[in-house]
């Protein structure tokens, strides 16, 4: 390849070419028939691979974790006792057509912060000047997306309660939050209208829309619950190795204190269209395994026949930093199959993705052990000099692309 990338040829149900240059200039094309690659994640980690993918398809589906606890989400939910929005907002500007042919008016508009310098009572009029269509980004938004966002914007203006902390907001987030509260308290009918507003180029759902809690149960028996305080990387790193990653509910239910959280039925027929499901690169504990502690997820994902791959972080994590790469593997096996220990390695995962040659790993895989497993690994060029120690967006989007 002009490139350098390595080229692998594989026989699983069909013959792949990693990566498939045929295959992505067809997509290129032709981007709203591509492959429906879904993708267990939160955070920021995939932002530059989703603006990659969106040459190739408008087709991705990006289950999203509820569960941030920190930052301008926090504030939200302790006002409205809701699931995190940030995340969501953040996954759907990634994949928004930000060219003439989009809108990039409304991803101006869902990208602004409220300054956190700024006085009480300047926020509140800033707020309101964009309610009434007064602010330069509200009036750039061209009838009727202009008057849809005043209305959330109103109405948020209207719920909000009075000591609720301006300072740092983001308008998306705000705007997101009224939709949610005047369609009862459910999200997908408010994403789904500002993803046809910002001509959002895949799906993007919650991968359950309750507002719970991450906890986690560390080695030396300490419990610690809030998303921000297990990532390690807003206030001090664990004391000691990750043992559980639980739910909480946020609210406890007199009744039924125990009661599970469960994936809803479209999100496991989205899960059962996909034409591959990934295990992508971010941190490992609180956006890829906290996607997949609500009840049902490992068995949605053990029935679909699609492959599945895991693609380890390269960089540094503060989670699992001395997980091993082996580790890492056997933790996400567990929790895919916690549910149900009749569910083979093989029917959750199929590939793991690696760059040997370029990326920087803590241990080694048992290349033989694990094909006994049904479980291949796929060696690519995966980093550039530019992106490294990261994974490069456009050289992991070829290699899923191929596969998908």
């Amino acid at each position: 390849m002009k490139d350098g990338t390595r080229t692998k040829r594989l026989k699983l149900s069909r013959e792949y070419t990693l990566p498939d240059r045929e295959r992505l200039e067809l997509l290129h094309t032709v981007p709203a028939l591509g492959p429906k690659i879904l993708f267990f994640s939160g955070g920021s980690a995939l932002k530059d691979l989703s603006v990659k993918l969106i040459s190739y398809t408008y087709n991705s589906i990006h289950l999203i974790t509820p569960f941030d606890s920190g930052g301008s989400s926090a504030i939200l939910r302790q006002a409205f006792h809701m699931p995190a929005i940030g995340d969501i907002r953040n996954r759907l500007m990634a994949l928004a057509d930000q060219s003439i042919r989009g809108n990039p008016e409304i991803y101006r508009l869902f990208a602004h912060r409220l300054p956190l310098d700024a006085k009480r009572e300047e926020l509140a009029r800033e707020l309101t000047a964009m309610a009434a269509g007064r602010h330069p980004l509200v009036s750039a938004i061209s009838s009727p997306m202009r008057k849809i966002i005043s209305h959330h914007l109103k109405l948020f203006c209207e719920l909000m309660p009075s000591d609720f902390t301006l300072a740092g907001a983001s308008i998306g987030n705000l705007i997101l939050t009224a939709g949610y509260l005047e369609n009862r308290r459910h999200l997908d009918p408010v994403i789904y209208i500002y993803s046809k507003l910002a001509e959002v180029r895949g799906i993007v759902r919650p991968v359950v829309s309750s507002d719970s809690q991450l906890a986690v149960e560390l080695e030396n028996g300490q419990e610690i619950v809030g998303q921000h305080l297990i990532t390690g990387k807003t206030g001090s790193l664990l004391s000691s190795r990750i043992k559980k990653l639980y739910l909480k509910p946020s609210q406890p239910d007199a009744v039924n204190p125990t009661k599970k959280t469960i994936l809803r039925n479209k999100t496991r027929k989205l899960i059962s269209s996909a034409s591959l499901i990934c295990y992508p690169m971010g941190s490992f504990y609180t956006s890829l395994l906290a996607t997949l502690l609500p009840s049902g997820v490992g068995s949605a994902i053990a029935g679909s026949k699609s492959p599945k791959i895991y693609i380890p972080n390269t960089g540094i994590d503060p989670e699992s930093c001395d997980l091993s790469l082996s580790e890492q593997v056997e933790t996400l096996l567990d929790y895919l199959k916690r549910e149900d220990s009749s569910i083979l390695d093989h029917e959750v995962l199929d590939f793991i993705l690696l760059d040997r040659q370029n990326g920087s790993y803590r241990g080694e895989l048992d290349s033989a052990a694990l094909k006994k497993r049904g479980i291949q690994i796929l060696d690519c060029e995966l980093i550039k000099p530019a992106s490294a120690p990261l994974l490069d967006a456009q050289l992991l989007a070829n290699i899923l692309l191929s596969l998908g």
